[in-house]
Formats: C-alpha cells, structure tokens, sequence
C-alpha cells in the first residue's frame, strides 16, 4: 500500500521529464519559423490607407501587380525596427522588387520622426492604428516581414528583425523564389 503514496510523484516526475525534453527540442532549432496560416495563400483582401497625404496605402490590387513585394511591418516604438532601419535602407531602390511598410499601431507623427532619424526605404507606406490589419496578416509582434510574389500570394514570413544574416539567408533567397513562381 506505502507503494501508491509514490505514483503522483512518479506522475509529476514523468510529465516534468517530457516538458524538459519538448523545451530542449525547441531548443536547439530557435530559428524555426512560427508557423504561418498564410504561406502560399493569397495575402489578405484589405484596402491599407496610406500614413498621410505623402504616402500611397496598399491593397490587393497592388500586391498582385505583376512583381515581388516585401512587406515589412514596423512601428517607431519598436527597438528592433529602429536597427533593422539601415539593413532596410539597403534595399531601397531595388528593381527585383517592392519594398512597402505597415505601420502598426502608430501615429504618422511618429512615423515621421522615425523616417526623419532611420531614412525611408518603402515605396509605399500605409497605416494600421488599430492593428486590424496586423491580425488580418497573422502578425505576432513587430516586426515582421512577409515576401508576397507578383500575383498576390504570400510565400515566406519573416518573424523578428532583418539583420545582414537575415537578409542574406532568408529575405533574398525567399525574393528569389517567389520571383521564379
């Protein structure tokens, strides 16, 4: 009978032991990409208005035009986004595709000084003050970047900030592939 006052801690000791290993698993891959409901599907029907009068928004007629879009979703009060900035800048300019900004849940004002201190890569920069759209988008926190081909279909995410390696390993190559679709 004393032997039944030891299966709970056996119990414990047993479902203990296979969190440890699933937590060890995630581990050793930290850069598995979070899954996204959205790959290879097309990117969401939503009309995005534009930050200000300076800017032009975005919406699906746009990202189905015919070339490969980058889509990078950033807000000022995002540290992250303020690094990424000069990797960002990079790209600006670049004929192989369209670079274009979701602003989440920001001010133009603050856009503005954001653009004012890091430059301005986007062609296109729209708003979402409510971030609506960031969930329409499958957005789990700023930023985020997603590589859209030329007839509207998303086909990578990018969760985190784009650094040089980021860029290199995983933006480029995913412009690469979604232009040879």
């Amino acid at each position: 009978m004393k032997w039944l006052y030891l299966v709970p801690g056996l119990g414990f000791v047993a479902i203990a032991g296979v969190f440890f290993f699933a937590l060890r698993q995630e581990a050793k891959s930290p850069e598995a990409p979070l899954p996204s409901a959205l790959i290879g599907k097309p990117a969401p029907k939503l009309e995005l208005a534009a930050l200000d009068r300076g800017f032009q928004g975005f919406g699906p007629r746009e990202l189905a035009s015919g070339h490969v879009t980058v889509v990078n979703v950033f807000a000022s009060w995002c540290v992250p986004c303020h690094s990424e900035a000069p990797v960002l800048a990079t790209l600006a300019g670049r004929g192989d595709f369209a670079l274009y900004g979701l602003v989440q849940k920001d001010s133009p004002q603050k856009i503005r000084g954001f653009f004012a201190e890091n430059g301005n890569p986007f062609q296109r920069v729209a708003l979402d003050a409510d971030g609506r759209a960031s969930i329409e988008w499958g957005v789990y926190g700023v930023p985020e970047t997603f590589v859209v081909d030329g007839r509207g279909i998303v086909r990578a995410r990018i969760v985190g900030e784009i650094t040089p390696e980021v860029r290199d390993r995983q933006l480029l190559p995913a412009v690469e592939a979604a232009r040879a679709l």
